[in-house]
């Protein structure tokens, strides 16, 4: 659908958004380790088998089938959110995470974002095992804790303008409460519509719910939500030279990278 790219809004609490890159690196390096999995996907070999989040393990108890990957079950609530199936799930997650995670972090604080971060994940793994207590398809990818970090943003930083990579082909500048709001609504659609996809948007839908919940409770005291402020990111300004021309004028790259 569409890929974020930047927006504008300036870090004001923190230097640097050490979690989200952590979190970024993290599931680099996991998939890295990993990518080889997928290609024995049906065997009980496979890490997904026992780092992913199996509903009918945790509600049904059935054992563990990676005798030596073995991890207790309340654990893969969370482990599943570092497992990625291909390069470009791993790198839509990723881009979601970069563009959105470090305006969340600043607002929270770096200890409490990681909770955050984590909360959001388990209560994806438990919205989508609600749905069908009893699948042995195990569930895997950043997705429903990045969908916390959306409904986060959109609730901070409604009308910050963001670019985005539509249909991987076309950019586009969009406010970040039409942009994130149609990105909500399409998860609901699709739940509703297609709900024993091989997408989990039922996962979708509670990190959103938990997301949109536990801002409330993370952020800074001082932090101010539904934020007034609109601002777009730098791309190419026009300025009126003496003799009435136009000259393009681009604005410096800031020297200080990781902020989006």
């Amino acid at each position: 659908m569409f890929i974020p790219l930047h927006d504008a809004n300036k870090l004001k609490n923190i230097r640097l958004q050490w979690v989200t890159l952590t979190l970024i690196v993290a599931n680099v390096v996991i998939w890295m380790l990993t990518a080889g999995a997928e290609l024995v996907e049906n065997s009980s070999l496979t890490p997904y088998a026992s780092l992913g989040f199996t509903p009918v393990v945790l509600f049904d108890g059935v054992p563990n089938s990676v005798p030596w990957l073995w991890v207790p079950e309340w654990a893969s609530l969370v482990t599943y959110a570092f497992l990625h199936g291909s390069f470009w799930h791993l790198a839509g997650n990723m881009a979601f995470l970069w563009v959105f995670g470090d305006n969340v972090e600043d607002a929270m604080g770096h200890v409490r974002f990681l909770i955050f971060y984590v909360l959001c994940a388990v209560a994806g793994a438990l919205a989508h095992g609600l749905l069908d207590t009893t699948s042995p398809v195990p569930l895997i990818g950043a997705s429903a804790a990045v969908s916390g970090l959306v409904s986060a943003y959109l609730i901070l930083h409604p009308k910050v303008w963001v670019w985005v990579l539509v249909l991987m082909r076309f950019p586009v500048m969009l406010p970040a409460w039409l942009l994130l709001g149609f990105w909500i609504g399409f998860q609901v659609f699709q739940l509703v519509t297609m709900p024993d996809g091989n997408v989990s948007f039922a996962s979708h839908i509670g990190g959103l719910l938990a997301g949109a919940a536990l801002i409330f409770i993370f952020k800074r005291r001082d932090q101010t939500v539904l934020d007034r402020r609109i601002e777009k990111p730098d791309a190419v300004v026009l300025s009126k030279q003496p003799t009435g021309k136009r000259r393009v004028v681009v604005p410096p790259i800031p020297r200080k990278w990781g902020r989006s």
